[in-house]
């Protein structure tokens, strides 16, 4: 997808593109941010980065045979930011240039509690985008529950989506949901299940072939124990 949207007029691979990058912008914020004192002047590089990637057809220039967006973006970024200083100016937000939906309000409180002396801005990087995936697939279960009606077993059995509970979890979660134990840690069970097709899929979004996608995944995994 990331590939496509370097075709010129492709519209659908653009719209596809914007919602890759407003929904994972803030690792990257986290990045420039780490890099400078201002948080203005982050704000308005990180727009301009993505202004320049939409605009100028600079993913047309990604390579194929490192396919993850993540590292496409960190790259792309880190040019950005060197030609930036080079020139000696950061370009505003505003006029009629395209810009995305980014919330730099709660980016910048969520950037404010980040361990500043144990990450390196990469390090930072890397966690906050596995992060934010992980938050992006609870998003979606806890969306298709409540479009069928079951926003409430989202709410009572969503602490075991990503972990096997104990026998004490199913007793409370069924008797908040009106149901046996049994069909409480059944229904966790597909819950966990779902979980695991909508994390893949999300993972499989952003990488270059389906191949690399349990390569990502481990890859992604070890991010977060390190």
């Amino acid at each position: 997808m990331v590939l496509a949207a370097g075709k010129v007029g492709d519209r659908d691979a653009q719209v596809a593109l914007n919602q890759l990058c407003e929904s994972y912008w803030y690792p990257l914020y986290a990045y420039v941010r780490r890099r400078l004192n201002n948080a203005d002047d982050a704000q308005d590089l990180t727009q301009s980065f993505f202004t320049h990637l939409l605009e100028k057809g600079a993913v047309a220039r990604a390579d194929r045979s490192r396919g993850r967006f993540r590292a496409f973006l960190l790259a792309a970024v880190r040019n950005f930011l060197a030609n930036e200083w080079q020139k000696g100016r950061t370009q505003k937000r505003g006029g009629q240039r395209q810009k995305l939906s980014l919330d730099f309000d709660s980016g910048e409180s969520r950037f404010q509690v980040e361990p500043f002396h144990e990450l390196t801005p990469e390090k930072l990087f890397e966690r906050r985008w596995v992060m934010t995936l992980l938050d992006r697939v609870l998003d979606r279960v806890r969306t298709e529950l409540a479009e069928t009606g079951r926003a409430g077993l989202f709410e009572h059995l969503k602490e075991g989506l990503t972990c096997s509970e104990d026998a004490p979890y199913y007793r409370q979660a069924a008797a908040a949901l009106g149901v046996t134990p049994a069909a409480a840690k059944q229904a966790a069970f597909r819950l966990r299940k779902r979980y695991r097709q909508l994390f893949r899929e999300e993972v499989a979004r952003t990488v270059a072939d389906e191949t690399e996608v349990d390569e990502e995944i481990g890859r992604l995994f070890a991010i977060l124990g390190e």
